[in-house]
């Protein structure tokens, strides 16, 4: 029998029946971490080749690297990493079964972003101190 409504129904399930909530902004956001932190791979191994190669190709790289905007990537990629590992985290005590309820999926996922900026600017810190 021919549908009648081809072409007329959403998307199953659409996009607009749902309300955007933490757990699902932590969810596509540890996916974007997780690829996002290969450029930062990508980048401290050039920055490391560039060291063995030549001091004045070092200089150059470690130039791009200490500009504003490679400081931006690297700040960036650092806070991407601890977001990661912290939802990682959360997901391991997930795998046991615990943390399932709604109340507990909320208060996890503004932990972990909270949590992660907390750490990213204690790194920052310690690493300007040092």
């Amino acid at each position: 029998m021919a549908d009648v409504n081809r072409g007329k129904r959403p998307l199953s399930p659409h996009i607009s029946i749902y309300r955007t909530e933490i757990n699902m902004i932590t969810s596509i956001l540890n996916r974007i971490t997780g690829a996002g932190m290969m450029l930062a791979a990508v980048l401290i191994v050039w920055w490391l080749l560039a060291a063995a190669t030549s001091e004045t190709y070092f200089d150059f790289v470690n130039g791009i690297l200490t500009s504003w905007l490679g400081l931006i990537i690297m700040f960036g990629s650092l806070w991407a990493l601890w977001f990661h590992f912290l939802g990682g985290l959360r997901h391991l005590v997930m795998d046991f079964g615990y943390g399932y309820e709604l109340k507990s999926v909320d208060f996890w996922g503004w932990a972990i972003v909270a949590l992660s900026f907390v750490l990213t600017a204690a790194s920052i810190y310690c690493l300007a101190v040092n």
